[in-house]
């Protein structure tokens, strides 16, 4: 598995993360509209190197096929600067370590940036899949809480740390 960054060709694979079993602890899929505009920001922050955060595609080797996403963007989290991560892999390619080894990969993309001390991550606390890759990467959990996504959606979450300064 390698990270490449988000580009203009990767609008497909966002169109197949956005299938219901995949956004299920999303607040489900997402218009054409909001999945255009969510590539346009990916794009964006790709091109952005003013350390506010990258996205990928996660690519399987050694065939090169896309299978994910994942990235890190700057957020703010009870009132300190942080970064915040998330990540999809489609169906198919789920249930190999691919999630944990690309999460790995951003953690250290995002200490290389030397921009923020914590990166954070927020699973739906139903999502066990994703707060697995949490516990596995070494994120701590700091417990629940309530997390808005998408915008008017509330859904309660796990909110997990990752102290970046700590090696």
């Amino acid at each position: 598995m390698r990270l490449e960054p988000w580009s203009e060709g990767d609008l497909g694979l966002l169109r197949a993360a956005n299938a219901p079993e995949l956004m299920e602890h999303l607040g489900g899929p997402e218009t054409e509209e909001q999945v255009l505009a969510r590539h346009l920001r990916y794009v964006a922050l790709s091109a952005d190197r003013t350390g506010k955060g990258r996205m990928f595609r996660i690519v399987l080797l050694p065939g090169g096929e896309a299978v994910g996403n994942t990235g890190f963007w700057e957020s703010a989290w009870r009132g300190q600067d942080v970064y915040e991560t998330g990540w999809g892999v489609l169906g198919e390619f789920q249930g190999r370590g691919l999630a944990a080894a690309a999460t790995r990969a951003v953690v250290e993309r995002a200490r290389a940036e030397r921009e923020h001390r914590f990166l954070m991550a927020f699973p739906s606390v139903g999502n066990g899949a994703s707060n697995a890759v949490c516990r596995k990467v070494g994120f701590e959990l700091l417990g629940e809480s309530d997390f808005e996504y998408p915008v008017g959606h509330t859904m309660r979450c796990n909110e997990w740390r990752l102290d970046l300064e700590a090696e």
